[in-house]
């Protein structure tokens, strides 16, 4: 091949790719947060992940969100924390942490992402949520905002305990009884 046709050839690919970048996050701690909301025949209550971690992978079409393809969420399981030793107890027991240390999100496919605003978009996906041990396939919808350094997800999901084996804990001989729904909200900074 002559050495002008490989060169027109390599200039044409990078014409075509031009445009279309492939960034990569890694989740800060500090400036994020993740709550998990519930009930019991007493009071609601939360309990507030302080130990996260996770990587995001999006590609970006002319400053346009075009892909996500990674998107991976861990909580370290006793990091989650009430402001109560007891329900802490409880909760870990719940969730097993002797065995199970971690909760983990990954991404499976993006169904779709839809602009709203500049640098603001609604995205739904699939992906496989890890609890105690149980895995589930899950639609989590989230809304995205794209800054210049960084990324923030914000969104809830709510599920039953029960789906995942774990018994919605019990206090004071079990007179106080946990609600078997809880919900998951979260506001979690990307940085390049």
């Amino acid at each position: 091949m002559k050495p002008y046709k490989t060169l027109g050839m390599f200039i044409a690919v990078l014409l075509l790719s031009f445009g279309v970048n492939a960034q990569s996050y890694k989740l800060n701690n500090e400036a994020s947060s993740l709550l998990i909301d519930g009930t019991s025949n007493i009071h609601d209550w939360t309990i507030e992940a302080k130990n996260t971690s996770g990587n995001l992978t999006a590609e970006f079409d002319e400053g346009k969100l075009d892909e996500i393809d990674k998107l991976e969420f861990t909580v370290i399981v006793e990091s989650l924390v009430s402001g109560k030793s007891g329900m802490d107890k409880n909760t870990y027991k719940a969730l097993n942490t002797d065995k199970y240390k971690e909760i983990t999100y990954k991404l499976k496919k993006v169904e779709s992402i839809e602009e709203v605003s500049t640098k603001a978009y609604k995205v739904t996906t699939i992906g496989s949520l890890e609890i105690a041990g149980t895995k589930k396939d899950i639609k989590l919808n989230f809304n995205l905002k794209s800054e210049s350094n960084h990324i923030i997800l914000t969104g809830d999901y709510q599920f039953n305990m029960t789906e995942y084996g774990i018994e919605a804990p019990t206090a004071m001989f079990g007179t106080i009884k946990t609600g078997e729904k809880v919900t998951v909200k979260f506001e979690t900074q990307f940085n390049k």
